[in-house]
């Protein structure tokens, strides 16, 4: 006799579709184009944003305007803008505003060839750590203010001018320098760090391309990591860190962070009397459990059934 299954209630695309509906439904504090920015209650905050992400783009000479050649593409632009969190004791909440490239429209071979670009990998985060709190190296943070517009971009690329920002309509951007969300911009502005590091002394990790470290006597005296603008730097030696700190600052737009206290979301707790450092997500658990309004949910010890027996085999 044939058996009949059950249907199951819910599926995995079910729940997959209620997780996106519900991030969806969610407001966040973020405006998402520029008109809402304009009406938010914190219209102020979002155009001093804009205006300082304008003075960056001019002071990189990013672009110049020029009247569009014929039979030329124009990549379109958009305004996006980010509330991120300020590190208690270091700083306050920042409004960031980027003007970025509506990079979809890039045609393969015309607009855009290689994109791949390396970022450090988690486990050298975790060695990293390890190391500082065996040696009671110093661990201190930087912050790249606009690292996208470092690249030198090698193709011919046209942009319109940003929104609230246009000075002729009859004019587009003809882009010097990269730009955020450009295929392109991740890699150029790697390559351009990368040289700016070898340069400097470096030498990059044969097993971890965002690896970095300086040598004296055939001994490290300075480690750095590199997550696209976050910048991690250990040393022994205080001095070594606030040297890389000016050379950083002489060549690219810096944000100095102090002692870290969170990389990629990871809060990073150190007790250096009693020789201990711990990587916590806590927050970031936290923020996805409200986003997809499982705060009140009911807590489980475990999420196996108690009938569940396990194994070392």
């Amino acid at each position: 006799m044939r058996q009949i299954k059950p249907l199951e209630r819910y599926g995995y695309a079910d729940f997959i579709c209620y997780a996106l509906n519900a991030a969806e439904e969610l407001q966040d504090s973020e405006p998402r184009n520029f008109r809402e920015a304009l009406e938010s209650n914190e219209s102020k905050d979002w155009l001093k944003a804009m205006n300082e992400e304008m003075l960056s783009l001019e002071k990189n000479q990013t672009w110049k305007l020029v009247s569009l050649p014929k039979n030329q593409r124009v990549v379109g632009s958009k305004w996006v803008f980010k509330k991120k969190e300020g590190i208690s004791g270091v700083e306050a909440p920042r409004y960031k505003a980027r003007l970025v490239a509506k990079g979809f429209t890039q045609v393969e071979g015309i607009d855009y060839n290689e994109i791949f670009s390396p970022v450090v990998k988690h486990c050298s985060i975790r060695v990293l750590m390890m190391i500082v709190n065996m040696y009671d190296l110093e661990l201190e943070q930087m912050d790249v203010k606009t690292a996208f517009l470092h690249g030198e971009l090698e193709e011919t690329i046209y942009m319109q001018q940003p929104e609230g920002f246009v000075e002729d309509n009859t004019k587009v951007c003809f882009l010097k320098q990269s730009l955020y969300r450009l295929k392109q911009s991740p890699r150029q502005w790697y390559r351009q760090f990368d040289e700016f590091l070898v340069k400097a002394g470096f030498v990059r990790s044969d097993y971890d391309s965002c690896v970095y470290m300086m040598r004296k006597n055939e001994k490290v005296i300075l480690y750095l990591l590199l997550y696209v603008d976050d910048i991690l730097m250990a040393s022994s030696d205080r001095q070594e860190i606030q040297k890389l700190k000016k050379r950083l600052n002489d060549e690219f737009e810096m944000k100095d962070l102090g002692n870290a206290k969170r990389i990629l979301g990871m809060d990073i707790m150190r007790d250096r009397n009693k020789g201990e450092l711990f990587l916590s997500q806590q927050g970031y658990l936290r923020k996805v459990v409200e986003r997809f309004r499982m705060k009140d949910s009911k807590v489980v010890g475990t999420p196996l059934g108690h009938h569940t027996k396990l194994s070392i085999k």
